[in-house]
């Protein structure tokens, strides 16, 4: 099976999201390669693109994917299909996720508590200062929390090397194949991390850091987190493409604000300005964002709770979920009832018109 998932990833010209579209309508990666498969009737696939999939070298692919294969095992790297159970969850419901993705090492990417940390590859003393002191506060006031970011020099790097300083696990999100670590200089916290933390990345052996995979990058560094923290940042740059990504995905995005006349400051300042990000100062506010402290408030139900009944089944999903965990976030609500974040969020919006549920700041819903 891991054969025809790595050649369905070779086929130029199918990316993801078409690559999702063949499978719901053929069943298995095997029947796209079967020469006698349909492509006419399956929406999105037009002519040259049936025509490619039916001239594609199977052969061809298959071989190169044997030589993954082998490389994976020999270097025992897992392969995860977004099929399988092992799939990180969070990048599940993004729907532009990698098919497969490659990880080596031990840290848990569906860890209860995941938080990206980005930022400028020329970060000032004070940057570098935000950045340990959110990490040890992290690990201070919740263990186990999973840090995730990109390898980059500057403030990717310090995340890291944060992470396993004060004892947290850390993953880093590649922009090429396992065979190689970019920048070289990295080397050695990149072995680290392999250790105790994970190596992620989408790319097979071979492929070389070039330009467009740090994008690619950046959307699985966005969609592993609960929320994603940019520390300092100017008014371009990769770590404003990673909280556009996140935003787009129904995350949350804080940032650290700077001074007005501080060029590295103008991309976080941007960020708040336009409501993209929340401001962060100090981990209460990340706990805040995310609704990670204890509720302090045992509200009894309301009249409208007590006489009102869900009109649907979605409503009553949600209902017993947050019955169960008495307040979660919108993506948490949205993974453990598989309903998508659109419709969700109008469910949610019914049930607080009823007087059932009470939204709180930081995307956060519990019962009244």
């Amino acid at each position: 099976m891991l054969h025809h998932q790595l050649a369905l990833s070779l086929i130029p010209g199918i990316g993801p999201k078409l690559a999702r579209t063949l499978l719901s309508y053929l069943g298995s990666c095997e029947a796209i390669f079967d020469p006698k498969s349909d492509f006419s009737k399956i929406p999105g696939i037009g002519s040259i693109t049936a025509q490619r999939l039916r001239q594609v070298d199977k052969g061809s692919l298959l071989k190169t994917a044997e030589r993954e294969i082998d490389f994976l095992t020999k270097n025992q790297i897992k392969a995860r299909f977004f099929t399988d159970e092992d799939y990180p969850e969070r990048l599940s419901y993004c729907e532009d996720a990698p098919l497969l993705i490659f990880t080596e090492g031990p840290a848990d990417l569906d860890a209860p508590k995941i938080v990206s940390i980005v930022g400028t590859r020329k970060p000032t003393a004070d940057g570098i200062e935000l950045c340990e002191k959110l990490v040890e506060a992290l690990a201070r006031r919740h263990p186990g929390t999973l840090i995730v970011s990109g390898l980059a020099y500057g403030i990717d790097i310090c995340a890291h090397r944060s992470a396993l300083q004060f004892g947290l696990p850390t993953a880093a999100v590649l922009a090429h194949g396992l065979d190689r670590i970019y920048p070289g200089m990295h080397r050695s916290t990149a072995r680290e991390i392999a250790f105790k933390g994970a190596l992620v990345t989408e790319f097979l052996t071979g492929t070389n850091p070039d330009r467009p995979n740090f994008v690619k990058r950046n959307r699985i560094v966005a969609g592993l987190c609960d929320a994603t923290v940019v520390v300092e940042s100017a008014h371009k740059g990769g770590a404003l493409i990673t909280a556009g990504i996140a935003a787009s995905y129904n995350r949350d995005v804080l940032a650290f604000p700077g001074r007005v006349n501080d060029p590295l400051s103008g991309g976080c300042n941007r960020l708040i300005k336009t409501n993209t990000a929340a401001l962060i100062e100090s981990i209460e506010d990340l706990e805040y964002a995310l609704g990670w402290e204890s509720a302090t408030n045992n509200e009894l139900p309301t009249q409208g709770s007590l006489f009102k009944a869900p009109d649907t089944p979605q409503e009553k999903l949600v209902l017993d979920l947050l019955q169960n965990e008495k307040e979660m976030n919108l993506n948490l609500i949205s993974m453990n009832s598989g309903i998508p974040i659109p419709k969700l969020a109008a469910t949610l919006l019914d049930l607080e018109f009823k007087g059932l549920v009470k939204s709180r700041p930081g995307g956060i819903f519990r019962l009244l």
